[in-house]
This record gives C-alpha cells, structure tokens and sequence, in this order.
C-alpha cells in the first residue's frame, strides 16, 4: 500500500478535521501550522500573525481508496472560497483558504477543480480566491488540537455555529 498526503487550510482547523476522518481510505487527519516563516511554531505564535503560517489539516491517505481529486471537493464543500481574509468567523491570514500541493499531478487536480468551480456559476460573479500553493513543512499542532470534534464536542459545535454549517448547507446542500 502507497499512501499520500493532502494539505487543506480552510479557517479554524478544529472543524476541517471531521469532514476528512470519516471517509474510507483516510489513515490520518492532523491539525497543524504550515506555510510560514518560523521553525516550530505554538499556537499562541501563529494566532498572533507574525509567523506567517495558516492553521492547516495534512491528510494521509490510501489513493487507491480514495483519489486526490476526490479529497480536493471535500475540501471545497467545506470552506468558502471567495472569502481570501479567513473563513467564516475565523479572521485573519492564519485562516486563509489554501490548498497546498505537493507534486505537479496535485496541482493540476487542483488548479482543474477551481477552474471548474469558477465556470460553474455556483457563486454567481464572486471570484474563486482560494489560493493554490506548493506544500511548505508541516508542523503538527499541540495534542489538545488534535481530534477536537471528538475531545470538545461542545466547543467544536460552537465553532461551526459561527457561519459554516450554514454556509455548507446554503451553497454545498450538504454534498460532502
């Protein structure tokens, strides 16, 4: 078995976990800091804005169950992509939306898709603004970030009661 890896940042990565983790073929969902300027970061460094880096989930999965296209409309059904500034509540150049790629065969994927998301009217004249970059390293967050939907129930229902539930069934229907 050859196994691969996707990078998504879209907002808070508390809520960009579950929506990967339930999907066959996915071994592992891990929040994380990428695409900024400092070694190691804390949360505490990345939420101040002076490292550079986007709250992110870096996904290893079995591409013989489940493709890397596959992955990247998950990820679109998940963010709002003409929103460059954050993500729903989440402000700020730390929540960003983002996909980072890491070979030639990922960015076309990716490039593709937005295209087609772009063509497809779904959001009117708004621009697709989500931002295709080459994977940066990966820091993982602290273990409290890890599987926060699963540890915090009720804090992660708080988050995604700040605009993307409703969003996702506004624009998506749910599709994911």
């Amino acid at each position: 078995m050859s196994l691969d890896t996707a990078i998504f940042a879209g907002g808070c990565f508390w809520c960009m976990v579950q929506p990967f983790d339930t999907y066959p073929g996915i071994k592992s969902v891990i929040s994380g800091y990428t695409g900024g300027h400092v070694p190691n970061p804390t949360y505490e460094e990345v939420c101040s804005g002076k490292t550079g880096h986007t709250e992110a989930v870096k996904i290893t999965f079995d591409p013989d169950v489940i493709s890397y296209d596959d992955l990247v409309t998950i990820y679109w059904h998940q963010t709002d992509p003409t929103d460059a500034m954050g993500q729903f509540q989440d402000r700020g150049d730390n929540y960003r939306p983002v996909i980072f790629v890491n070979s030639p065969q990922q960015r076309e994927i990716a490039e593709k898709s937005k295209a087609t998301l772009q063509a497809s009217g779904q959001f009117g004249n708004d621009k697709i603004v989500t931002q295709i970059e080459d994977a940066k390293p990966f820091y993982p967050a602290e273990d409290y970030h890890q599987d926060f939907y699963k540890k915090n129930p009720e804090r992660y229902a708080l988050q995604e009661a700040g605009g993307r539930e409703q969003f996702k069934q506004q624009h998506w229907n749910n599709k994911d």
